[in-house]
């Protein structure tokens, strides 16, 4: 799209291709608000001419990975979200030149803490690092920078999120289960993420996929010690699905909508709070879970939406 410098210009532009416009707002998110929903947008119609085989009213894989790329870079600028460095170098040259209003400011992020300063080593490798050498109050206890800290370390997300996020998983479970039925039932040569695409965005969202070169990741489960391939994280609402590991993205995406749909084989879905290895830490994270019970933890979480870190209190210790 050629020529669109502001929102204005989008508006103006859809208002003179009514049928894109129809299609284009089919991939606005349920919760998504009207500032959020306008840039994201901004950012996928900037952003079609980069992926030629991108045509409206059609599906494909180049499609799939602007709609991801899309939220990616969506969650980064409301939410604060950080991605390996691949993936935040690629949109912050796709989102060049969106002026979002009032963007909300993340000081603590990694952006702004490498601003601010270097940290010293121990920090890199011990998160609560800081918290501990600032235990310098003579009763012993944590001063109140210092508990500030330890609280956000254990926040992730909210209580109530499982019980905001069931109802539409509960949609996304009949979906699943209609398009299952359809295809002759689950088996291994299904399409495994068009089918979780295609049900995702029957009910108004988009899947996230993000990518890491496999020799990239600490903390693999057994038997994953080759240094080459991808791992491939799957998650919709801010809620993990499933992580596969593929020679390529396009084996590693495969892998991991196949472990997300086996989630949707018993008699419901439900969304809970699990702990789970993110960069070295537990993390709290929303995790989506059949009724089976499970014999081993989750892989490492590749990205995490909820970096709710402490604001800017002054210098580091």
């Amino acid at each position: 799209m050629a020529g669109v410098r502001c929102g204005d210009d989008v508006s103006e532009y859809l208002s003179q291709n009514p049928q894109l416009a129809q299609w284009i707002e089919s991939f606005r998110g349920y919760c998504e608000s009207s500032k959020q929903w306008s840039a994201r947008r901004e950012f996928i119609l900037r952003n079609m001419e980069a992926f030629p085989t991108v045509k409206p009213g059609t599906c494909s894989s180049s499609l799939d990975r602007l709609l991801s790329l899309s939220m990616v870079w969506a969650n980064h600028v409301f939410l604060g979200c950080s991605y390996p460095q691949a993936v935040m170098d690629k949109i912050k040259d796709m989102g060049e030149g969106i002026a979002v209003q009032d963007p909300p400011v993340h000081k603590t992020t990694r952006a702004g803490i490498t601003a601010r300063g270097k940290r010293s080593a121990p920090d890199d490798g011990d998160p609560e690092g800081c918290v501990k050498r600032s235990r310098t109050e003579a009763d012993g206890r944590p001063s109140g920078r210092a508990a500030a800290r330890s609280a956000i370390q254990k926040s992730g997300p909210p209580p109530q999120a499982p019980a905001e996020q069931q109802p539409f998983f509960n949609r996304l479970y009949k979906a699943v289960a209609w398009k299952l039925v359809s295809a002759g039932g689950f088996g291994p040569n299904l399409d495994h993420f068009e089918i979780l695409r295609s049900c995702v965005e029957s009910c108004k969202q988009t899947v996230t996929c993000v990518f890491v070169p496999l020799k990239d990741i600490a903390g693999l489960p057994a038997g994953r010690t080759q240094k080459d391939g991808h791992v491939c994280e799957i998650r919709c609402q801010t809620v993990y699905m499933g992580t596969g590991y593929g020679r390529d993205e396009a084996a590693a995406k495969a892998m991991a909508s196949k472990e997300a749909l086996k989630v949707f084989q018993g008699r419901k879905v439900t969304v809970k709070i699990c702990r789970r290895r993110y960069r070295g830490r537990e993390v709290e994270d929303l995790v989506l879970l059949d009724e089976l019970p499970r014999t081993q933890g989750f892989p490492p979480a590749l990205s995490y939406p909820f970096q709710d870190e402490p604001q800017d209190e002054g210098p580091d210790c």
